[in-house]
């Protein structure tokens, strides 16, 4: 329910107001009951996220009328941020709102769960911690590798892992020089599971700009790799590329497409991260 939610945010006076998703779900005994379920992913601390929960969950509630149930995912490194309730008092008026909050850092006292975890998500979360947590580029390559081996060994559809792998590998970005190793790895793992699930043109562009960078030059080949990989994340993210995005990314420098590949992960919509058109 995305359009109905910028509906209800898009007249807001101050502050960012962009949901990450409205969704409508139906009781599983086929009853009338329904309730909006608005999960907000938030990258880094911020110091008015509980007031800005507070924020969606009355405006949503003014709207429909019904039940709302607002959960808070923290994908930041930060111990201490762990905003949980949204409370003001003055004068006798006193309103207080609690959420439901989890911190995905957390899970790595329990990373052996994770592993042995047979939730999809479980994947993500570990995805999402690596790439919060490793700069070294040799370390992100062992760890971006030790996930794509796990995917292969669970059990997933064909789909299920080409969904995920695609996830996984825009999650944790690789140093240009990396990219090639890590593709070879990956096509060992397939070879040694008999899964040929990531095709030429499903693995993100990568293999393709590599090519077009031994023919044409490696500076041109990258270029082309990192904008068709830049691609696949935004259809990812924020669905189908509108014209004038594809046209800025053809036309972007090599430092604006680095630039923007740091940026998606917590671009809040595609205008913010490539600019109004």
């Amino acid at each position: 329910m995305d359009k109905e939610l910028q509906q209800i945010t898009a007249d807001a006076s101050s502050g960012r107001r962009h949901a990450d998703k409205l969704i409508k779900v139906y009781a599983r005994d086929g009853g009338e009951t329904w309730v909006l379920v608005h999960v907000e992913v938030q990258g880094e601390p911020e110091d008015g996220f509980a007031q800005r929960m507070y924020t969606y969950q009355y405006r949503l509630r003014d709207r429909y009328g019904v039940d709302v149930v607002s959960l808070a995912v923290l994908a930041d490194t930060s111990p201490g941020f762990r905003p949980e309730r949204f409370r003001y008092a003055r004068w006798g008026c006193e309103l207080s709102f609690a959420f439901p909050m989890t911190k995905l850092i957390d899970w790595e006292a329990r990373w052996a769960d994770l592993e042995f975890s047979e939730n999809v998500f479980a994947l993500v979360v570990m995805a999402q911690i690596k790439a919060k947590r490793l700069d070294d580029g040799e370390e992100r390559q062992r760890a971006k590798v030790g996930l794509i081996r796990l995917l292969y060994e669970r059990g997933y559809s064909r789909a299920e892992i080409q969904r995920l792998f695609h996830i996984i590998d825009w999650m944790i970005q690789l140093p240009r020089g990396l990219e090639r190793g890590f593709l070879e790895v990956v096509y060992a793992i397939e070879e040694e599971k008999r899964m040929p699930y990531i095709n030429t043109a499903e693995r993100l562009g990568m293999e393709k700009g590599l090519e077009q960078g031994m023919e044409k030059g490696l500076e041109q080949g990258h270029h082309l790799g990192v904008a068709d990989t830049l691609r696949k994340q935004i259809a990812l993210k924020f669905g189908e590329l509108p014209t004038w995005a594809d046209e800025r990314l053809s036309q972007a420098s090599d430092e604006q497409l680095d630039e923007w590949v740091v940026k998606i992960l917590s671009a809040e919509s595609l205008e913010a991260l490539l600019g109004n058109h």
